[in-house]
């Protein structure tokens, strides 16, 4: 590390500690050649995350249009916040450990729907006619059938 004051490259460390936030380490360093001290802050250098949309467009991701698309599916309905925050978190670390660099949008949309499907079923119902962007009531129907199987296996497997 380069000494602010005098430029001289050799420096040692004093004191490394976690920062307040805990997201960085706080290190006290000192000169070798004319001894001032000074702080330094150690980072996780951070790539963003980009989402692929379906047209092929590339926008990094943010996780406020997820959070946008819970809130807007569980309109009146016995979601709280603290639920959607959860699920949002839960989502965010998954794409975070599988995806390095690029998500397809897709991918995002389909664990929204899985984590929606469990937590209540007329959202899922809600954000899945706007995400596979349902052209007629057959299609709309075709997923309520979908939801109504799963149930049923599900209450199959209990007994």
């Amino acid at each position: 590390m380069k000494c602010p004051a005098c430029g001289y490259k050799e420096t040692k460390v004093i004191d490394s500690r976690l920062s307040n936030d805990g997201n960085s380490i706080r290190r006290r360093r000192e000169c070798l050649k004319c001894e001032k001290r000074f702080t330094t802050y150690e980072y996780v250098e951070q790539v963003p995350l980009m989402v692929v949309k379906r047209d092929g467009r590339r926008q990094p991701f943010d996780r406020k249009k997820i959070i946008s698309g819970f809130v807007k599916a569980c309109e009146k309905r016995p979601v709280s916040i603290d639920k959607i925050e959860e699920l949002t978190l839960d989502i965010e670390r998954a794409i975070q450990r599988q995806y390095d660099r690029e998500v397809e949008s897709k991918v995002i949309g389909e664990i929204i729907m899985e984590k929606l499907a469990v937590v209540d079923q007329v959202a899922y119902v809600r954000f899945a006619s706007v995400y596979r962007q349902f052209k007629d009531v057959n299609q709309f129907m075709g997923e309520l059938k979908h939801i109504l199987n799963k149930e049923k296996e599900t209450n199959k497997a209990r007994r």
